[in-house]
């Protein structure tokens, strides 16, 4: 069966390619990094992203963009201890205090629980001297249960878009609703569905689908173990909180909070003992990163958040909005434009849209005003332009 969201991936997949044979030219030009610079000379801290570190992709994630090979991943470990200095959120929480970054500073992440990130990514750190920063999802540690996207893109892969769709008829009340791609579940489904009505979604493909979720997991083995999960502080990872089921903050309630976040954060520090200083907004989108959840974050000691919508960070960014970029590159030319050009031009946009916009009213006003910085939090970008409208560059 072909994936259900073949076209738009290969759509996405041609922009990204062709955006980068043009931006990449740049590469071959002596002084390139610093013939860039006047796209915007306050870049700093380079944050890249990455999920699933595998040769192959499965029924799980076949779909959601998000799998990098063994291969490629290393390519892209070579690149940037070549060309950039590694950092750790250690360091980057330093410079909030003052003490500067050293030259082209960039910050390794990795978003859920794969167990990949432990099997292959994190010896791969350590062989390039490599700190990172690991967001997990706790609900997923021993595969006890599937993330629900990739429960999702099981059934999408196995028994086709008709058990999703029923299974939204049966747990949306808007009736008519229908999706046509794994890329509209994750991009306009998800997104405005409430906690309580993701679970009933989720009930609802297992009942349809006749599925055992716990044997399915089991079988399926994705996700890190507790015992995986402590190991990794031996490779110098740094855990971080993704919420416990991997939730569309934008719908959470003040109330919720402590079922998501706070539980996610009090269950990873009692398996590593280590601490939670850091927070990854699921998917991504600067619109989940709601006023409430800012100030919850930040009334519970955290101190950083990370979005995942391609931007550069200047040197001004605040620390509860830190921009990654999803890395998706092959040849050293493509990373250049991915982590160099790209998200200069973004930011560039996300100038020129605020300046546009400036005698209307914010769309994302109390954010902007909280966390003053220049941004444009429309999910439905594509990778060229913004936020991947496909799950892999929406920081899963």
């Amino acid at each position: 069966m072909s994936t259900p969201s073949l076209t738009t991936r290969l759509e996405v997949g041609s922009r990204r390619v062709a955006m980068n044979l043009a931006a990449g030219t740049l590469w071959y030009v002596p002084g390139s990094f610093g013939i860039v610079r006047v796209l915007g000379p306050q870049y700093s801290l380079r944050c890249v992203l990455f999920h699933d570190v595998s040769d192959t992709e499965s029924s799980f994630t076949r779909g959601l963009d998000g799998t990098v090979s063994r291969k490629d991943f290393e390519a892209a470990l070579e690149f940037l201890t070549k060309h950039y200095t590694p950092v750790s959120l250690h360091d980057v929480l330093a410079s909030f205090d003052g003490k500067p970054l050293p030259l082209r500073p960039v910050l390794v992440t990795f978003d859920d629980a794969y167990a990949s990130i432990s099997e292959f990514a994190a010896p791969l750190c350590l062989k390039f001297g490599v700190p990172a920063l690991f967001f997990v999802n706790a609900s997923c540690l021993d595969n006890r249960q599937l993330a629900l996207d990739n429960l999702v893109c099981y059934v999408a892969n196995v028994f086709g878009m008709d058990p999703i769709n029923a299974a939204i008829r049966s747990s949306n009340s808007e009736g008519d609703f229908e999706v046509r791609s794994l890329t509209q579940v994750f991009s306009h489904f998800l997104p405005r569905t409430s906690l309580s009505a993701r679970q009933a979604f989720r009930h609802a493909l297992t009942e349809l689908t006749g599925i055992s979720e716990p044997d399915l997991a089991s079988e399926a083995g994705l996700y890190l173990s507790s015992q995986q999960l402590r190991d990794l502080a031996k490779f110098n990872f740094e855990l971080g909180n993704h919420t416990y089921t991997h939730a569309n903050c934008r719908t959470l309630s003040a109330a919720e909070f402590a079922g998501e976040i706070d539980r996610n954060k009090a269950v990873l520090e009692e398996i590593s003992g280590t601490k939670v200083r850091s927070f990854s907004v699921p998917y991504g989108s600067s619109v989940d990163l709601t006023i409430d959840l800012a100030q919850h974050l930040q009334r519970s000691g955290y101190k950083a958040a990370f979005l995942a919508e391609g931007r550069a960070n200047s040197t001004g960014s605040p620390e509860f909005h830190l921009d990654r970029v999803s890395v998706k590159a092959r040849t050293d030319a493509a990373f250049f434009s991915e982590i160099e050009i790209l998200p200069r031009l973004r930011r560039i946009r996300n100038r020129i849209l605020a300046t546009s916009n400036s005698g209307s009213q914010p769309r994302h006003g109390h954010l902007e005003k909280a966390m003053p910085t220049t941004w444009n939090g429309d999910p439905s970008q594509d990778s060229a332009t913004g936020a991947d409208v496909s799950r892999g560059n929406l920081g899963v």
